[in-house]
């Protein structure tokens, strides 16, 4: 880690001291919540959350077409029946992926084990990102999944007030054969698991940066040029990333099956209540219902910020 004489001052574009925190940056204990999904196929889609990811379902309504699966009391996937849509053009704005973050290395391994081993074509691939240990799925309407486990933050390395992450070779077979344990999965639904971060494919990364940093809040922790952009509260190493990977110069979103909402979460009423303000200064149009802040990003992408329970 860098230490406090080597370290540049907070701003926003690196992720400040607590003591040093600026009443335009998201509270430091800020999380993520569930990501929503609307699907054409909701029990297929329920049965894969469920059955390879390893997530418990938290409460299903047929009538209302919603499924709510997570970890414990912890939501992490919401899905809403949305047959009438169709899905998006390959490179216009929505989803990246969900990363999902497990506890430990043998949490991890039961989840990935789950999905390879019952849709083993939604491979993508795996990486160690010095922080954290990552593998990429698909699931069957095309939403992109990252299953991971995080380093301590001890053992996490900043440069110049960037957070340094890589991608390592990380071979999936390996991590299995070292860290799947049988009691572990059968036990994989009731173990602790959450949104790590969201990770979304937008149009342009200066815009990005201008909507999530200035007037969001949160701090910057590595950027790739006008490529990906990862920002996080409190110092994490990312709680959301935005890049242009597959969808430079994307306009706004039409609606359509994937991404419905992306929600964060933040520790009290006050926090809730000064990035109300801090938004409406920046003239974002904003909604309101005195328990959940909604508004979108630059590509109607659909953010709702709300108190932690």
């Amino acid at each position: 880690m860098t230490d406090e004489t080597s370290a540049p001052e907070p701003t926003r574009d690196s992720p400040a001291a607590p003591a040093a925190r600026s009443l335009d940056l998201l509270a430091p204990d800020t999380t993520m919540g569930a990501v929503t999904l609307r699907v054409a196929d909701l029990d297929g889609m329920t049965a894969f959350y469920r059955d390879a990811v390893t997530l418990a379902v938290l409460s299903h309504d047929a009538t209302a077409g919603r499924s709510v699966l997570g970890r414990g009391t912890t939501p992490i996937v919401v899905l809403e029946h949305a047959p009438e849509l169709r899905h998006a053009a390959a490179r216009e704005a929505g989803l990246f992926h969900t990363a999902i973050l497990f506890e430990t290395e043998v949490d991890l391994a039961s989840a990935v084990y789950g999905v390879a081993s019952r849709h083993p074509g939604s491979f993508t691939g795996s990486a160690d990102h010095l922080v954290s240990k990552a593998f990429y799925f698909t699931d069957p309407e095309g939403n992109g999944i990252e299953l991971y486990w995080d380093r301590d933050r001890t053992a996490w390395s900043w440069t110049h007030g960037q957070v340094d992450m890589a991608t390592l070779a990380l071979d999936p077979n390996a991590f299995l054969q070292q860290n799947v344990r049988e009691e572990a999965l059968v036990a994989a639904a009731s173990r602790p698991a959450s949104v790590g971060h969201v990770h979304l494919s937008v149009g342009d990364v200066a815009s990005a940066h201008r909507f999530y940093v200035e007037q969001l809040g949160f701090e910057t922790t590595t950027r790739f040029g006008s490529q990906a952009l990862f920002v996080s509260a409190g110092g994490y190493h990312h709680h959301m990333a935005m890049n242009t990977w597959n969808s430079a110069g994307a306009g706004r979103r039409q609606l359509a099956l994937g991404l419905g909402t992306v929600r964060i979460e933040v520790p009290s009423g006050d926090d809730l209540g000064a990035l109300g303000e801090r938004l409406g200064h920046h003239g974002v149009a904003t909604r309101d219902d005195g328990r959940v802040l909604g508004f979108d990003d630059p590509w109607l992408n659909a953010i709702e910020v709300r108190v932690r329970a």
